[in-house]
């Protein structure tokens, strides 16, 4: 069961919700460009709740939380060089990227961690537009919640034409009642059960009542979950926000897909984008909740949409604009390889037993280990064992693939594949339509999940889950395409 959320500060309203600051391309259409940047990851404090409480203690790059919003454009190369000023050892992994694997920011894995003092340059270039985010891969159970994670934006060629392009990177925080954090990380409640899932959310680091809006203005609107386990179910009261990208990819503009109640909403699990395009249909003065519903009774307002005096025009809006697709190599469902994946463990996970580190455990010998979780049996000890084991799965670049996975658990799962896109072809043996492109997909509890992609980026790719307590816990593994 998830704490209620009890920490709303009212805070005064702005013109705009306060964003890091961004770092941007040229608004001029340009050739490629190389672009170098620098990050540092340090200690810093951060108004979550406001000027009239107390600073969080937090870890930031440059400072701030979120992290500097990064813009490119599809096609430019980034040089960033990241200096660690932590008390631990760093990375960063560019999530959705598909990158060369050096790059990929997996300590032990991929790369020698950052320690203490020292630097590492990360270069790549970006063949995809759209909303991607970067965040620590060292102890993210710990790094990521403490405030480490930043929006990575890749603009298209041809952007679609809206008044606003917005970004609302949503975040959730343990506090105690003096604004730190709760120390309790890793702690064996969030490794078994459903993660660290805090009491205070924040939109662009700040716990906010208001955000503006003027009729007839169109927003694109960019939505990053960078919670560490909270999974979200954002719905617009009066409003109709249609989905135009999911996970930086375009998706043919459509309604969010509606619950049980016939709410539609937007739900995203850790690690997940969804760009939407929100037309401003109110009236001056009106006021319309955003609310998170996901969890059964610990549904609560995120902040309210509130209507200026002065519409921007009147109401005349036409179909949402329809993105252009990014070139990923389309896999061949009829000849692809097809592989078994089995997710168990957890509390209420029944009678299993897992592998670690050559040796066959029951729960209770995993439990004193603090650890929790199973992929096809074998429990993920931590990223320097992953460097020392061998894959779990060996690909041969350029086959099309198909994992057919299995949540034999009581727990949402979150699954990621680092440096490919993958199309969620089926669920519990009903093929999808459409079958959308995505670099990390939701498990429900007990659910059957089959996913396709052409393995066609040589290196050792994790593949986890992104509820960070249980990668933390063992849910995680590595594939070989080589």
């Amino acid at each position: 069961m998830t704490p209620r959320l009890t920490r709303r500060v009212l805070l005064q309203a702005a013109a705009c919700l306060p964003l890091a600051s961004a770092i941007r391309p040229s608004s001029a259409h340009a050739a490629p460009q190389r672009r170098e940047l620098a990050l540092t990851a340090r200690a810093a404090e951060a108004r979550l709740v406001g000027a009239n409480n107390p600073a969080t203690p937090v870890w930031a790059y440059d400072s701030t939380v979120p992290g500097p919003v990064i813009r490119a454009r599809r096609g430019d190369t980034l040089r960033v060089s990241v200096r660690n000023e932590l008390p631990e050892e760093t990375t960063v992994h560019w999530h959705g990227i598909r990158l060369p694997n050096a790059m990929d920011g997996v300590p032990h894995l991929t790369q020698k961690p950052i320690a203490p003092g020292e630097t590492f340059v990360y270069e790549f270039a970006l063949p995809d537009s759209g909303t991607y985010w970067y965040h620590p891969h060292a102890r993210s159970f710990e790094q990521v919640p403490r405030g480490l994670h930043g929006a990575l934006i890749v603009e298209e060629d041809d952007p679609p034409k809206v008044d606003r392009d917005e970004l609302w990177v949503i975040a959730d925080w343990r506090l105690e009642r003096d604004g730190r954090l709760v120390g309790d990380f890793g702690s064996a409640m969030d490794l078994s059960h459903a993660g660290r899932l805090g009491n205070t959310v924040t939109v662009n680091g700040r716990e906010i009542e208001e955000w503006p809006l003027h009729g007839g203005e169109r927003v694109r609107l960019r939505l990053v979950n960078a919670c560490s386990a909270r999974i979200l179910a954002l719905e617009f009261k009066d409003h109709r926000p249609a989905l135009i990208a999911l996970d930086g990819q375009a998706v043919e503009p459509r309604e969010p897909p509606r619950d049980e109640a016939g709410r539609a909403r937007v739900v995203l699990s850790p690690g997940e984008r969804a760009d939407v395009v929100l037309d401003a249909i109110g009236i001056p003065g009106q006021r319309s909740r955003v609310i998170d519903s996901f969890y059964r009774n610990d549904e609560y307002r995120l902040l309210d949409l509130v209507y200026a005096a002065k519409p921007l025009r009147e109401l005349e809006f036409g179909p949402p604009p329809v993105l252009k697709p990014n070139d990923v190599p389309e896999p061949g469902l009829a000849r692809a390889e097809r592989h078994r994946i089995v997710f168990a463990g957890g509390m209420m996970g029944g009678a299993f037993q897992g592998v670690l580190d050559g040796e066959t455990l029951d729960p209770r010998a995993l439990l004193q280990r603090g650890k929790f979780w199973t992929v096809n049996g074998r429990v993920g000890a931590d990223h320097r064992a992953a460097h020392a084991a061998a894959p779990f799965l060996t690909l041969k670049r350029g086959t099309s693939c198909v994992l057919e996975m299995a949540n034999d658990t009581a727990w949402h799962h979150p699954i990621h594949l680092h440096g490919h896109m993958f199309r969620v072809v089926a669920r519990d043996g009903k093929a999808l339509r459409p079958a959308d492109w995505r670099d990390t997909v939701l498990m429900n509890p007990r659910e059957r999940l089959d996913i396709a992609f052409v393995a066609d980026n040589p290196g050792d790719w994790m593949f986890h889950c992104h509820v960070l307590d249980h990668q933390q816990a063992g849910m995680m593994a590595h594939i070989r395409v080589a």
